[in-house]
């Protein structure tokens, strides 16, 4: 039997196998790249997505397919973005053999908190018309003498005042008789813990009672009628009971309070109170010359500080006001009372939780211009005018 010779295996068979497998394995790894460089570029686009203004060029690479142009030069479309700060981004990239630098500013997206409502909107008590289409939700115009009531709207409802409650820390300070040149010094306990607010009257500061009631009556200066109240004999504890006391003996019967600031919001009282409390503060000399003051400097250590009015009438030549104040927190919203004669007629005014930074003021204008048309003291009574009696105290 002849002998069996091994079969020889040529690789030559087995060299279309191979190239299949290597086609294959450059396939997978192209495909892996082109998914991982896609989702590189999709989370980079999120990133960039919130600079829809910019200050400068945006870079944009347009990709084509198919061949370039017969004679045009294929730019190098690599591209490094390089941050410059939160709202900079710069991307650099080679251009027909070049660097091209092209800087992004950001434009930034400023959200901000709606303002907070005031108790009267809240109450829904912005929705009362009134024939001077007034933007205080709570409104009370009287005669003085006559106490005769010409203006009112929602005078019984009962909000917060803010800092109109200086004007009972005021009278009660004035009515005491307490020294005016004793010096007293600001203190820790007498920074706002309630609104956070500032002052330029800051811990350490020294000055005597008559500087610090001249200061809360004409600028609403807080950490002065705090330190009034403080510094009162019996205290703080024993000011405030006072403040009741003393609105209780003048008939405001819907009056509050908590502290001499009225930067609490529990400080509450309505209209027709108010304007109870501005007739006591005009029979007082003390507090109609200080709150009627346009500006006031005071000594603070080397320096000298400048302190003016709240109330820009106070300034006006068309106003003649006997007594006033200003008042603001976001749960009362902007107020005015003022004493103040218009037309030959010495008039209370009272405006509370006005919407709009000046319109208590335009409030004001707007009634004082009503009133000159159509309730000079010799004229008429118009026919809008409420003939209703308010019994003033004093």
């Amino acid at each position: 039997m002849p002998e069996t010779r091994p079969r020889r295996v040529s690789s030559q068979r087995f060299l279309p196998a191979v190239k299949f497998v290597a086609v294959a394995l450059c396939a997978t790894a192209f495909l892996l790249s082109g998914a991982q460089a896609a989702k590189k570029e999709k989370t980079t686009a999120a990133k960039t997505s919130v600079a829809k203004k910019s200050a400068g060029p945006v870079p944009v690479e347009v990709k084509r397919s198919g061949k370039a142009p017969r004679g045009a030069k294929v730019a190098d479309r690599s591209e490094k973005v390089v941050r410059g700060g939160r709202n900079v981004v710069a991307s650099i990239r080679q251009k027909n053999g070049k660097t091209v630098v092209a800087v992004q500013r950001r434009s930034v997206v400023r959200v901000e908190t709606p303002a907070r409502q005031s108790f009267g909107q809240l109450a829904g008590l912005h929705g009362t018309d009134d024939a001077l289409d007034l933007k205080s939700s709570v409104a009370l115009v009287i005669d003085q003498d006559t106490h005769e009531v010409l203006f009112s709207k929602n005078d019984h409802a009962v909000l917060p005042i803010a800092s109109l409650t200086k004007l009972m820390t005021g009278l009660l300070i004035s009515e005491a008789h307490l020294p005016n040149d004793e010096l007293i010094t600001i203190t820790q306990d007498d920074v706002d813990t309630e609104k956070g607010s500032r002052s330029r009257l800051t811990v350490g500061t020294t000055l005597s009672r008559g500087e610090l009631l001249h200061l809360a009556l004409m600028s609403s200066e807080n950490r002065a009628a705090h330190a009034l109240g403080r510094t009162y004999p019996g205290g703080l504890a024993t000011f405030v009971s006072i403040m009741n006391a003393k609105a209780k003996m003048l008939g405001m019967k819907d009056t509050r309070y908590v502290e001499p600031t009225g930067l609490s919001s529990r400080n509450q009282s309505s209209a027709q109170d108010l304007a109870l409390l501005v007739n006591a503060a005009y029979s007082d000399a003390t507090v109609r010359s200080l709150s009627t003051s346009p500006e006031y400097q005071v000594e603070v250590g080397n320096r000298v500080l400048q302190f003016n009015t709240t109330n820009r009438l106070v300034k006006s030549p068309d106003w003649e006001i006997g007594v006033q104040k200003t008042g603001y927190i976001s749960e009362a919203g902007q107020c005015l009372v003022m004493q103040a004669k218009v037309a030959g007629r010495k008039l209370i005014m009272v405006f509370l939780d006005s919407a709009g930074k000046f319109s208590r003021i335009a409030d004001a204008e707007r009634v004082r211009r009503w009133v000159e048309a159509t309730h000079a003291s010799t004229g008429s009574p118009a026919a809008s005018r409420s003939t209703a009696a308010y019994q003033v105290a004093g």
